[in-house]
């Protein structure tokens, strides 16, 4: 087991986590400095936030209304302390949420856990990086909805792959809330609201996990030279000591 790899993965991976929950919340105008209000054109369907450049940045349907819980939730904390005391609990809350949910599924993947059988984050295939899940989308058993199987098929087309990525990833989380309570605690809708992840992205986090980090270091049926198993169900450990290492 590379214990430098890992150590480097789960540190480097708490910072990038971070800062790019950061980037999606300022998107939507809540920032280190604040929470501020939608543009004035904005609509009950589409709310609109200055963002610096000749375009507004735009949300709508259900993003408006995971936009409003998260803005409760950050006053709520708020009251209890200050703003940046609360600003930073709910940006470390959902990089640790998503950090945890990976780790598990990449472990799960590795060693067949998955009901479905089909990896989420990487493929069977070597040296193709599209994930199974993505390839194959509704042979996942994610119980996809006559709307979402639309989607997937919108998306799919239109290239927009890693938004379906996004949407495929939430889906099997919380399908695996259903069956394993106890692991993968029910998402809430910032949190969801506030995920970054993108597997085309070869400085993101879904492709370091998966290539900084030997996939026989997850698989416990893994032995070494001298026909024995190091000992790899000790690698979550190891990770979630690592993250918090600073």
């Amino acid at each position: 087991m590379n214990k430098t790899a890992i150590k480097n993965f789960a540190i480097w991976a708490r910072n990038k986590l971070i800062a790019d929950i950061q980037y999606r919340a300022g998107l939507m105008g809540i920032t280190d400095q604040g929470i501020k209000n939608a543009l004035p054109q904005s609509t009950p369907n589409m709310e609109f936030y200055d963002i610096g450049t000749a375009e507004p940045y735009s949300i709508t349907g259900e993003a408006i209304l995971q936009r409003r819980k998260l803005v409760e939730i950050l006053r709520q904390k708020e009251a209890g302390s200050d703003y940046p005391t609360a600003y930073k609990y709910i940006l470390e809350e959902v990089a640790y949420t998503w950090f945890n949910r990976l780790i598990a599924i990449r472990f799960m993947e590795v060693n067949d856990y998955l009901p479905s059988r089909i990896r989420v984050l990487s493929s069977e295939n070597p040296g193709k990086l599209e994930p199974d899940f993505v390839t194959t989308p509704f042979d996942a058993g994610l119980d996809l909805t006559p709307a979402e199987r639309d989607r997937v098929l919108r998306l799919k087309d239109e290239n927009r792959l890693d938004e379906l990525f996004r949407m495929l990833f939430i889906k099997q989380c919380n399908k695996l809330h259903e069956l394993l309570p106890e692991l993968f605690e029910a998402t809430s809708d910032y949190t969801e609201l506030l995920l970054t992840l993108s597997f085309t992205d070869k400085d993101g986090v879904v492709y370091h996990l998966t290539h900084d980090i030997p996939e026989s270091d997850f698989d416990i049926a893994h032995t070494d030279e001298n026909g024995k198993t190091p000992g790899q169900v000790e690698i979550i450990g190891w990770l979630y000591q690592y993250y918090n290492t600073e």
